[in-house]
């Protein structure tokens, strides 16, 4: 989104409070995404909702505003108890959501409080006591706070599950089940996925109320919708990535790379071979304690390392504006997840750059790409010798 003139119509147009549309305004917000337009108006009726949105639509906004929205106009209610709680899968993505539903909160006096594993237990607990007007939570951290007495349900008013597909592939179903019961019946209750499978429909079905259906296509799969994004693929064996890694990078010159792997083992060693090379490489994967994922990504938003090498579970709800090359050191197994790789790059209208080093028995997976697509990707040369010296000669002109 990019800066509007706050005369011109657009989220004030949704029915949100003029101190909201200022707040998102002051952030550079335009006009509303599609799943904004369509969730914001049924969530401000006070229906519940079902949407079907991916990653990188604006979902959070279009939860967190209507929240803000309706704990402001309650009236009589005592602040500092929690009214609002958001339910997302991951550690990243609670911090972000809760950064974000704080910036949005600017001048409404209402309190923020993410609560997630990895992170000191009494701090949250110290949090919580002061007040939390909204809470933003894992399912396992949620839960261990139920379990303690520290986070009291009962008055919540509004209540969001994000991803929530992501949720119960990960393990959650029996401690979401749970920490819903802990909520009143009278509750407004948003549920936001990507995908709607037979297990998270009848979550649905017992725990929401006749709820607007809101499916908003992810555009990032439509024929035509990665114009920015320069796709090219080098096809070699396996023993000759590493090098060829090497060469791509210093021929690129990224401002800002993440360097996708399928293990643990292999970030772990494309890591160490970067480093080696003189790279400010960093790794992040699941196997990692989350202080030092935390120090991993602290160290990557603010551009003091300027390639991470990730698994997809680590990457998972990361949103950096900066990125300016995606490289799949595998081509990932599933297309969809080839999409949503590439898209951390081309963001905020600038030109991204995704490559994928192809082992040449994998064509089959870079045709199903192309098919879900509808896009060629490049197949190149790698860089010779003499290219680099030539790039080299025109980066000191």
């Amino acid at each position: 989104m990019s800066p509007k003139d706050p005369a011109t119509p657009g989220f004030s147009s949704l029915g949100l409070s003029p101190s909201l549309v200022s707040a998102v305004t002051a952030l550079g917000y335009e006009e509303p995404t599609p799943i904004q337009r369509e969730a914001i108006p049924f969530l401000l009726e006070g229906r519940d909702v079902l949407g079907q949105a991916g990653t990188g639509t604006g979902k959070t906004a279009a939860f967190a505003l209507p929240m803000l929205h309706r704990l402001v106009k309650e009236a009589g209610t005592k602040r500092g108890v929690t009214r609002g709680f958001i339910l997302v899968p991951t550690r990243e993505l609670a911090m972000q959501v809760a950064e974000a539903t704080h910036k949005y909160a600017k001048g409404l006096n209402l309190t923020v409080v993410p609560v997630y594993g990895g992170s000191p237990m009494d701090l949250q607990i110290r949090a919580l006591r002061r007040g939390a007007d909204i809470v933003v939570a894992t399912p396992g951290r949620a839960l261990d706070h139920l379990k303690r007495g520290t986070l009291n349900l009962e008055n919540v008013s509004v209540l969001v599950l994000d991803e929530a597909d992501e949720m119960l592939d990960m393990g959650f179903a029996d401690d979401l089940e749970a920490i819903l019961e802990s909520t009143p019946e009278g509750k407004q209750t948003a549920l936001f996925a990507a995908t709607f499978a037979k297990r998270l429909q009848s979550i649905a079905t017992k725990h929401l109320k006749n709820p607007a259906r809101v499916t908003i296509a992810a555009e990032k799969t439509v024929a035509g919708k990665l114009p920015k994004i320069r796709q090219t693929a080098y096809v070699m064996p396996r023993p000759q990535k590493l090098q060829a890694l090497d060469r791509i990078l210093e021929f690129e010159d990224p401002q800002s790379a993440i360097v996708f792997c399928r293990t643990r083992l292999e970030v772990e060693e494309v890591t160490e071979s970067l480093q080696a090379h003189g790279y400010g490489a960093q790794a992040i994967h699941g196997g990692m304690l989350q202080k030092q994922r935390d120090r991993v990504m602290g160290l990557f938003r603010s551009q003091k390392a300027d390639i991470l090498v990730a698994t997809d579970v680590a990457a998972r709800g990361l949103d950096i504006e900066h990125v300016s090359h995606v490289i799949n050191f595998d081509i990932p197994l599933s297309p969809e997840v080839y999409v949503h790789r590439i898209g951390r790059t081309g963001r905020a209208g600038r030109e991204g750059v995704a490559i994928t080093l192809v082992d040449p028995r994998q064509s089959r997976l870079m045709r199903n790409i192309e098919s879900l697509t509808r896009q060629r990707v490049e197949i190149a040369a790698l860089p010779t010798p003499s290219d680099l010296r030539a790039r080299r000669m025109t980066s000191t002109v």
